[in-house]
C-alpha cells in the first residue's frame, strides 16, 4: 500500500560555526537523505540552520510545531555537555510531554558505536501534534540513531493525530499494534 498522506518534517540544524559559515552544515542534508531514502510518504521539509542560542532554538521549535504544523521535528547538534550545547534545555522548555524512552534508546543505540554516547543529552518530546526529537550532529551518528529509534516514531505520530507514516521496503521496519494498522497495510 502506498501512502499518499503528506508528512511535514521540520529539520533544525544547530551549530554556531556552521550558522556563521565557518564550515558547511552536514546535518540538514543527512536528515533529508535519510528521510527520502526511508519513507514512502510524500515529504515536505521545513529546514533551518541556527546558532546554539536557547531562545532562538525555542522560537524555531515553536514556529515549526505551532505555525508550520510539522508532525515530526528533528534537531541535529547541541546535545553534548559543552556550555553552548543547549538544545535539550530548549526542547524541554517548549514540551508538553517528555518521552524518556527515546532518549534512553538513542543513547543505547549510540553506545554500540562509541563509548562517549553516555555524554549525550538527547531528548524527545510532544508539543501539540508534533513529535520533537534531538539527534547528534554528525551524519553517521544521525543515521545510526534514526535507524535505532524510528520503528516507534510512526505509531507515536499516529497517537498525536499526525499522518499515517509508512517506510520503503528493506529500510526501517515500523512497529504498530495490530489494532493501529490500517486496512491493507502491514505497517
Amino acid at each position: 500500500m502506498t501512502n499518499t498522506e503528506l508528512l511535514r518534517i521540520g529539520i533544525l540544524s544547530i551549530s554556531d560555526r556552521a550558522s556563521m559559515g565557518v564550515y558547511e552544515d552536514k546535518g540538514l542534508p543527512a536528515l533529508k537523505e535519510w528521510f527520502d531514502n526511508t519513507l514512502e510518504n510524500p515529504l515536505h521539509f521545513e529546514s533551518c540552520l541556527i546558532a546554539d542560542e536557547q531562545e532562538l532554538i525555542e522560537k524555531n521549535l515553536i514556529h515549526l510545531a505551532d505555525h508550520l504544523h510539522c508532525s515530526l521535528i528533528v534537531t541535529t547538534g547541541g546535545t553534548g555537555p559543552a556550555k553552548r550545547d543547549v538544545t535539550p534545555e530548549a526542547t524541554l522548555n517548549v514540551a508538553e510531554k517528555v518521552l524518556d524512552g527515546f532518549g534512553e534508546q538513542m543513547r543505547r543505540t549510540s553506545l554500540q558505536y562509541v563509548p562517549t554516547a553516555i555524554l549525550s543529552r538527547q531528548v524527545a518530546v510532544i508539543r501539540g501534534h508534533s513529535l520533537i526529537i534531538n539527534l547528534p550532529g554528525q551524519p553517521k551518528a544521525i543515521k545510526e540513531t534514526l535507524d535505532g529509534i524510528f520503528a516507534a516514531v510512526p505509531y507515536c505520530i499516529d497517537i498525536i493525530s499526525g499522518p499515517y507514516i509508512t517506510t520503503k521496503p528493506d529500510t526501517v521496519t515500523i512497529f504498530r499494534p495490530k489494532s493501529a494498522l490500517r486496512p491493507g497495510s502491514n505497517q
